[in-house]
């Protein structure tokens, strides 16, 4: 246990102190008791001759070194509970995500929902966001200040072009990381069949403490295959939730001086969602995202942290005061 304020531990010493003062006087009613039976004299209240007179004297000491330690306040370690579920949003922010075929851009749209999902959630579900075109990054890891996620969200803006598949493999970086740390990251060849990188299979859905949100408009144009590491995700028991963002129709966008036709692949999307036992969501329809957190299950781990314990001790010194009054008025018709 550690004091914030050690220095008030000091008005301690004034136990010993209290404790001769009630010895001295306890020794005055009893001689005082003694020459009221040689004049003749009962005392008006025998009980005080008993050892249980001690007992209010005894608790109200204890209650007020109770308080002096509160005052310290005091600070320990205690394993609490805690139901905890991580969602790791993991952003397209390939030059396609710049197309106006959603107002007022597809970035724009995939934010506000992201933003939409973010306000809806828990304290207890940990969010991180995760940006990629060629590849994969962490913008900001798993936490529960919704403050922090939001702003990193705002950062994102379109870059390169766009590889799904290093979406997911960074959003399960983080994920491991942030659940076991340290961890070795994830290498591109834990997508192809190597006995010493794949891990053991579990049933898709079984890691249902952690989600992965993939919000793009699905064009894939960089390795790894989305769909081989979809399935890298479902081999750790990791849904991933896809949000389409764009239209079917599309939009014509010029990149690097030259006109391209982007659109939005839902095939990809619906396959990568299927494969990991997740579900795809447009994002037109966005209030539907927060049914994702009623599929998490948040897993309910023991964590040790420092608590300050000054109310706990302060009540406990009341408490212990008012049985000490109670007693007091019980035995002796009086209160202390």
């Amino acid at each position: 246990m550690k004091f914030i304020w050690p220095s008030m531990l000091l008005l301690l010493l004034l136990i010993p102190v209290l404790i001769v003062f009630y010895l001295r006087l306890d020794a005055r009613r009893q001689r005082a008791s003694a020459l009221f039976k040689t004049m003749g004299i009962a005392p008006s209240t025998g009980q005080l001759r008993s050892s249980r007179r001690h007992i209010p004297a005894a608790l109200s000491l204890l209650a007020l070194t109770v308080l002096i330690v509160a005052v310290a306040r005091p600070e320990m370690i205690v394993s609490l509970p805690r139901a905890e579920g991580t969602v790791i949003l993991a952003f397209d922010v390939s030059g396609s995500m710049a197309a106006d075929d959603m107002e007022p851009t597809r970035m724009e749209a995939s934010k506000a929902a992201a933003r939409a999902f973010v306000e809806h959630q828990p304290d207890t579900v940990e969010i991180g966001v995760v940006s990629f075109s060629e590849g994969g990054i962490t913008v900001q890891i798993p936490t529960n200040d919704k403050n922090e996620v939001l702003a990193a969200i705002e950062r994102l803006s379109p870059q390169t072009g766009t590889s799904l598949g290093n979406g997911i493999l960074a959003a399960l970086n983080v994920i491991a990381i942030s659940k076991n740390p340290p961890q070795e990251p994830l290498e591109l060849s834990d997508f192809t069949p190597m006995p010493t990188a794949t891990p053991t299979p579990v049933p898709p859905g079984t890691y249902t403490s952690a989600a992965v949100v993939l919000l793009t408009d699905g064009e894939n144009t960089s390795q790894p295959d989305p769909l081989v590491a979809a399935q890298a995700a479902a081999d750790r028991g990791i849904r991933v939730y896809t949000v389409g963002i764009g239209s079917a129709e599309g939009a014509n966008l010029e990149i690097d001086g030259f006109m391209v036709h982007t659109a939005l692949d839902e095939a990809t999307l619906k396959q990568i969602a299927q494969i990991t036992n997740g579900e795809y969501y447009n994002a037109q329809s966005a209030d539907e995202l927060k049914a994702i957190y009623d599929n998490l299950r948040p897993e309910l781990v023991i964590e040790p942290e420092k608590m300050e314990i000054t109310s706990i001790l302060a009540g406990a010194s009341i408490l212990i005061l008012l049985i000490s009054s109670a007693l007091s008025f019980v035995w002796f018709n009086r209160l202390v």
